[in-house]
C-alpha cells in the first residue's frame, strides 16, 4: 500500500453531509425550544393561579376569615410558587444554552460555508 493512496470524497459531498447534519441539529434545537416552550407556559398559567389563590387566602388570613388549617394551605400555596419559581428558572437557563447553541450552530455554517 503506497503512502500515497489515501483518498478523500468530493466537496460536494462533504457539504451536502455537513447540510444534513445543520439541518437536523436545527431540527433538534427547534423541538427542544418548542418543549421548553409549552412546559413554561403551562406553568406560567398554574404560577398565575397559585399566585392569586395565595394572595386571597393570604388576605383572608390576616382578616381572620379563613380557618385554623388554612395556614398550613398557605405554606403548600408558598412552597408551590417557590418550586414554581425554581423550575422556571431552570427553563430559561435551558433557553439561554440553545440560544447559545444557535448563534455558535450559525457561526460554524457561515465559516465552513
Amino acid at each position: 500500500m503506497s503512502l500515497f493512496s489515501f483518498r478523500t470524497r468530493s466537496a460536494e459531498r462533504d457539504d451536502a453531509t455537513d447540510q444534513r447534519r445543520f439541518d437536523r441539529l436545527t431540527r433538534l434545537l427547534d423541538e427542544l425550544t418548542d418543549e421548553i416552550s409549552v412546559e413554561k407556559s403551562g406553568l406560567e398559567r398554574r404560577y398565575a393561579s397559585v399566585s392569586a389563590d395565595a394572595a386571597f387566602l393570604d388576605e383572608a388570613i390576616e382578616n381572620e376569615e379563613a380557618s385554623s388549617r388554612s395556614k398550613g394551605r398557605e405554606a403548600e400555596l408558598t412552597s408551590s410558587i417557590l418550586a414554581c419559581e425554581r423550575r422556571l428558572g431552570v427553563l430559561s437557563r435551558q433557553n439561554s444554552v440553545i440560544e447559545e447553541l444557535r448563534r455558535t450552530l450559525a457561526e460554524l455554517i457561515k465559516k465552513i460555508g
